[in-house]
């Protein structure tokens, strides 16, 4: 073969810019000798590629391969990404609308290893406090310049798997360490020049291309000059995929011939294989980022050494820090996330970024036109179904199946798992139910290790996407069908001992269900050819009817249908509910903010209604959420966490009175028996009852008409207190003391007290300001009583030593008849 003939040209390979070009080329093993030019002085770039397979050129790392050319061609890059990257545009962006970056990103959390089943299973069905406590302890990685460190064997992996769930953050991510490499805040020792290349943006590149050419599609940069810039220092480039899930692989793919140069042109799939294989620039470094239900595949492809790590979206705190960057107001910010971190299930659903932004946006418009928050936000089904939505239209594109029938399956699947107690499901199961999970962006892919072997393993994002899509499931089916699945339903435990007080088994499910019947979430269905039957709307609204008219439920069960009719927040059917429902008793159960928006909800779409009872320890700051809509109730049962845990009841609707009732059985050494406030209606509504305890102790309050004490014994303490009652409290026109027994040291002091009520008039009337006190004195305890003590207890009321008396305490005097024995405590 001629020497000749085993060189090719190609263009700026080995260029002179003082000189003529000189370029040479040799064939896989043949060889060569480089021209040798004397008496000339070369300058410029000198380039030397090759294709030998396995043959790497090792050489230091230096800035000082760069030549100026270079360089200028990098800078144009940063700057062309700083402007590009900047901005965000949202989901919902108008023509020409964005924000900056640095408003929305919020660095969620990074870990560096795999979790093992135990610890997702806990994650998957905890919520709250427990689901954001357990992320607060885990190994995150908060600083993005270590993603590149060596590990404790002194080795740094070549390329990255960033795996990640749909809308956790991936992507947000990617753009964050372009933004940052740009402004020279992050790998600027490490990495001259990075690349970003889209998946989705791959599959529409058509034809064969080099690798220049695939990355100068998604940059300013030509192919020439992305090929000038990719001649020097290879280790110092990354290259970041972002998206691999996405990518359509044809099955050839693996058997296709390497490529290995720069300019080799394939089609663009077949390029970013050989990148991601490190047959193509093998010596930089990859960043990758995939669902969890590719990186398997992802792995198999990627070059070594690789490390693993997951984006786990937002903790607790990330969760604040995005609110406040949201809203960057601190009244309004401070608002909107104490609404949502009062809420378990929003709480714990904000750990995903885009719920997190559905919600502030939500909110954010809601407080434009001057919408309260708790009103603004709408249910918890119509964030869910938003968030749906939004990956049908942005993470869904080339499904392999309709969005009806993939929902449907995924129905099938999350009701499986349900009925058999499981929230992991084995990778034969979901092939069964669901055609092509790893197209689906609700589930998660999972490898687990089984002794020598590995076990794939699906999940829903959490539980409580599994019990969504259960709901949907059931309300999309035909009439007949879904009626009998949600019989099913909420009928399973009828028969229990405690079916009155325990909500039904599948609450949440339910009270999905009755969320998806309101007007506008099934406005956002019927846009993906969603549609509930009409009857299956009247079967769950006749059902829960019934229910209510009977009357027979109490306690976490009545808390529950609460929030059924909060989720199908139809201002109607609420109201003709709460007609038929007039006596609500939540008696036993502990309740929540989110149980007392229900209540609110619900109570504002009715007039009156006859009781409610709620005596079971709520805060008074939850009280203050009940407070506005206090007079829609005929009779109020309370129980407020002060003096003892007491408990409230409000009767008339003229006036207003609150019964503190502390629990005995909890100290029954307790002294106060029963405390009776009674307040003008307008005075209650206004009252601050945070400083309703220190109000009664001082006697401060203008706005007290009448009250009303039941003690043990009227000791020295109790007639002292009642005395600087008298004397303080300028509206008091009744004061009424009823005592098992009256000591004489209680009497003593009432005696000696200047202090004497004057008459004024009330509303009835003239009325005598009096204290009244109505009690057994023990006329022997220091003689003959049988029990040689003084009678304090109530079981001595029935000894002969004790006499019933009544104490008027006015403006004419101290004055004690005795009554006969047969009245009881309390007779007036």
């Amino acid at each position: 073969m001629d020497t000749s003939d085993k060189f090719r040209s190609k263009e700026d390979i080995v260029r002179s810019d003082a000189g003529p070009n000189v370029s040479a080329a040799a064939q896989s093993g043949s060889h060569t000798s480089a021209p040798v030019l004397t008496n000339n002085t070369i300058t410029g770039d000198v380039h030397i590629t090759h294709n030998a397979p396995g043959f790497t050129w090792n050489h230091p790392p230096s800035e000082n391969t760069q030549t100026s050319g270079s360089r200028s061609v990098i800078l144009k890059h940063k700057t062309q990404i700083c402007t590009e990257y900047r901005y965000v545009t949202e989901y919902n962006s108008l023509p020409g609308e964005h924000v900056l970056l640095s408003e929305r990103y919020t660095q969620p959390l990074i870990l560096k290893r795999h979790r093992d089943q135990k610890e997702r299973e806990e994650e998957i069905c905890s919520s709250g406090e427990s689901f954001l406590g357990s992320r607060s302890n885990v190994d995150s990685v908060w600083d993005l310049n270590t993603l590149f460190d060596t590990d404790e064997h002194g080795i740094s992996p070549s390329a990255v798997i960033l795996q990640g769930n749909s809308g956790n953050g991936k992507s947000f991510t990617v753009q964050k360490i372009m933004m940052d490499w740009a402004s020279g805040d992050l790998y600027k020792e490490r990495f001259d020049v990075v690349f970003h290349l889209k998946c989705k943006e791959i599959n529409r590149i058509l034809g064969e291309k080099s690798l220049a050419e695939i990355l100068s599609c998604s940059c300013s940069l030509t192919s020439d000059q992305i090929s000038q810039v990719l001649q020097h220092s290879p280790e110092k480039v990354l290259f970041i995929i972002d998206g691999f899930d996405e990518l359509r692989l044809t099955p050839d793919v693996y058997d296709m011939s390497p490529h290995t140069d720069l300019l080799q042109k394939a089609p663009a799939e077949v390029i970013l294989c050989d990148l991601l294989r490190g047959r193509i620039r093998p010596e930089s470094f990859l960043l990758v980022t995939s669902r969890s239900t590719a990186t398997d595949t992802l792995s198999k492809l990627l070059k070594l050494p690789q490390r693993f790590s997951e984006i786990l979206g937002f903790s607790k705190k990330g969760v604040e820090e995005y609110f406040q960057k949201f809203f960057q107001n601190e009244e309004v910010f401070r608002k909107a996330y104490t609404f949502v971190e009062t809420n378990e299930t929003l709480i714990t659903a904000c750990s995903i970024p885009v719920i997190c932004w559905i919600i502030c946006t939500t909110i954010k418009e809601q407080f434009k036109i001057g919408a309260d928050v708790t009103s603004g936000l709408g249910t918890i089904t119509s964030i869910y179904v938003d968030f749906v939505s939004t990956l049908l239209e942005h993470h869904c594109q080339g499904l392999s199946q309709s969005i009806p029938t993939l929902l449907r399956s995924l129905g099938q699947l999350a009701e499986r798992g349900m009925l058999e107690q499981q929230v992991l499901f084995d990778g034969k199961s979901v092939y069964e139910t669901v055609s092509d999970p790893a197209g689906s962006p609700f589930l998660c892919k999972f490898l687990f290790k089984r002794r020598i072997h590995q076990e794939t393993m699906f999940s829903f994002m959490h539980l409580s996407f599994q019990e969504f899509f259960i709901a949907l499931y059931y309300v999309l089916l035909d009439e007949e069908e879904s009626q009998r699945k949600l019989t099913q339903l909420y009928s399973s435990d009828k028969n229990s001992s405690d079916h009155h007080i325990r909500p039904p088994r599948f609450a949440a499910v339910v009270q999905f269900a009755f969320g998806l019947l309101n007007k506008d979430v099934r406005c956002t269905l019927e846009k993906h050819g969603l549609f509930v039957h009409p009857q299956t709307q009247a079967h769950l609204k006749e059902w829960i009817l019934e229910e209510l008219q009977s009357n027979k439920m109490y306690s976490n069960r009545a808390v529950f249908f609460l929030h059924c009719l909060y989720e199908l927040h139809e201002e109607d059917f609420v109201k003709e509910a709460m007609e038929a429902w007039n006596r609500i008793n939540t008696y036993g159960a502990d309740l929540r903010e989110t149980d007392c928006w229900s209540l609110q909800y619900c109570a504002q779409c009715v007039q009156c209604i006859e009781e409610l009872y709620l005596n079971t320890g709520l805060p008074s700051e939850m009280f203050l959420m009940i407070l506005p809509f206090y007079h829609k109730f005929k009779r109020v049962c309370y129980d407020l966490c002060f003096l003892y845990r007491n408990s409230l009841q409000s009767i008339s609707e003229e006036l207003n009175s609150i019964q503190i009732h502390p629990p005995w059985y909890r100290n029954p050494g307790a002294s106060l028996r029963l405390l009776i406030l009674t307040f003008p209606n307008e005075d209650l509504k206004n009252f601050n009852f945070i400083r309703l305890s220190q109000k009664i102790h001082q006697g401060d309050s203008d706005a007290l008409i009448r009250i009303e004490i039941e003690v043990n014994c009227l000791s020295e303490m109790w007639s002292v207190w009642t005395l600087d009652i008298m004397q303080k409290c300028s509206s008091l026109t009744e004061l009424v003391v009823n005592a098992y027994f009256l000591l004489e040291e209680g009497i003593e002091i009432l005696k000696r007290s200047r202090t004497r009520p004057a008459y004024i008039t009330t509303f009835q009337g003239k009325c005598q300001d009096s204290i009244v006190m109505l009690c057994y004195v023990c006329s022997d305890y220091e003689g003959s009583c049988a029990k040689k003590r003084k009678c304090t207890r109530y079981e001595d009321t029935q000894l002969q030593c004790n006499q019933k008396v009544k104490i008027h305490l006015n403006s004419q005097g101290f004055s004690m008849e005795t009554l006969p024995l047969f009245l009881t405590a309390g007779t007036a």
